[in-house]
This record gives C-alpha cells, structure tokens and sequence, in this order.
C-alpha cells in the first residue's frame, strides 16, 4: 500500500503533498520531470510517487495550542444571540404584542 503512494506513510498525506505541489504548478513552477500528461495536477501526483517532493513535520508548539482551563466555546457568541432573541420575543408575548399568526390550511 505504501508503494502506490510514492513511500509515503499515508494516503491522506499524499493527497496534501499532491494538492500543495499541483498548486505550485498551476501558478507557474517548473515541473522537476517529464511526462506524457499535459495536466499539472497528474504531473504534481508522478513527482510525488517518485520521491521528488521533500517534506517535513513540523510538530505543533505546545504554547499555542488552547488549555481546558480557558474555556474556548466556538459557538458561545452565537448561543448568546439565540438566548437574547428568544428571551425578547418572550417579553414581547407578556407585554401584550401579539403574537404570529398561524396560516390556516384549506382542506
């Protein structure tokens, strides 16, 4: 299975390598071999089937990563806007507004 990817440990990091190589094609790089296919996307796959590609791994920095403890929430703003809308239309109902109409279904 490694072999159909060029030695590479993954599929997935194959496909990366690939997609960032065929980048650099389509923006004007010199292909680094020859080959049959015009396409610059199947030229960046041959270059990294046959090793040509280098890559390295960069470990993440331990610092920046965020903690348990501060308590990131993506969706905490958006929470927040459901929450306010839902408590406005609830005092809009007790304050005497009237409420949305149902439409009626003919049968």
């Amino acid at each position: 299975m490694v072999k159909e990817y060029g030695g590479i440990d993954s599929k997935f990091r194959y496909v990366i390598l690939a997609s960032l190589r065929a980048k650099e094609l389509l923006r004007g790089a010199k292909p680094k071999i020859k080959s049959k296919s015009k396409n610059l996307i199947r030229v960046a796959q041959e270059e990294v089937k046959s090793g040509i590609i280098d890559y390295k791994f960069i470990k993440p920095d331990q610092d920046t990563s965020p903690e348990k403890e501060d308590g990131i929430f993506i969706g905490e703003k958006l929470v927040q806007e459901i929450a306010r809308e839902e408590f406005e239309m609830a005092t809009e109902t007790k304050a005497g507004k009237k409420k949305p109409e149902k439409s009626k279904k003919k049968s």
